[in-house]
């Protein structure tokens, strides 16, 4: 069943002022565009889909389409990719940036708001409404013009990377990748994928242990996973502690990468 949008708060003196003309001003459209990331075998995947009609007809670009007058922004996001996509919205999908560029779009003068969307495992994905396909690409093929976007999604998904590669330092983004239980090898991986660096494991192992008193920011959960294909120990299983509320405590190194490695991280 579907829900039914939320209609506008309103409160004493929400009202436009005697005699206003809409048409004074000029009108333009807002839409939505999510950048759906993953880190997939140690490598950032993004959610793309091809488009079903002009402008850019057979093009990928990103989920996204035109916010209803009784949405809020959060809403469109959500719908979109779950129509496009099938993908529910994830716990983290949050605003990152606007474009409105003259010309950005060639139906006429649009702004679209841009959404960072973080899932572990996107799981299935069936296109719909108005896109033709819709799959997971590695982000290293788009950054090296081996996917073409349509319209500014390639900038919009450099600013959404830039944007993330902040946040793990400052925030729990980093457990957003991951699932309610991960091994340490996994966490590494999503920093060094969406920083395109290669990280200390020791040091980085170091950092976890740092925590505030009374906190932590992995728990052990007694359990381990399934032992990978050249056999060994199987690596512990960790949960997120609640010291994350204070950010993270990897840091970046002051070599940074121009663009996520294809490929590949250890799995012990």
């Amino acid at each position: 069943m579907t829900e039914r949008p939320k209609k506008p708060a309103t409160r004493t003196g929400h009202r436009a002022p005697t005699g206003y003309d809409t048409t004074d001003y000029p009108t333009f459209s807002v839409t939505v565009d999510v950048v759906n990331m993953s880190v997939v075998d140690g490598q950032l995947m993004v959610l793309l889909v091809r488009r079903q009609s002009d402008p850019y007809e057979g093009a990928w670009a990103l989920p996204g389409g035109f916010k209803h007058p009784i949405e809020s922004l959060d809403d469109a996001a959500a719908r979109e990719l779950r129509e496009e996509t099938g993908v529910d919205a994830p716990r983290h999908l949050a605003q990152f940036g606007s474009y409105g560029d003259p010309g950005r779009d060639p139906r006429g003068n649009v702004v679209t708001v841009g959404y960072l969307a973080v899932t572990p495992e996107v799981g299935r994905i069936e296109a719909g409404t108005d896109a033709d396909d819709a799959q997971l690409w590695p982000v290293a093929d788009v950054l090296d013009g081996e996917v073409e976007l349509a319209f500014d999604h390639e900038q919009i998904l450099r600013d959404a990377i830039g944007r993330a590669g902040g946040d793990l330092e400052g925030s729990d983004l980093a457990t957003a990748f991951v699932g309610p239980t991960f091994t340490l090898s996994e966490l590494q991986s999503v920093y060094e994928a969406i920083w395109d660096d290669e990280l200390d494991t020791a040091n980085f192992r170091r950092s976890l242990s740092m925590s505030p008193p009374d906190s932590s920011y992995v728990v052990a959960t007694g359990e381990r996973a399934a032992a990978g294909p050249k056999g060994g120990r199987p690596p512990e299983l960790f949960a997120a502690g609640d010291a994350w509320t204070d950010g993270s405590p990897v840091r970046r190194s002051k070599r940074r990468g121009t663009k996520p490695r294809r490929g590949g991280g250890n799995q012990s």
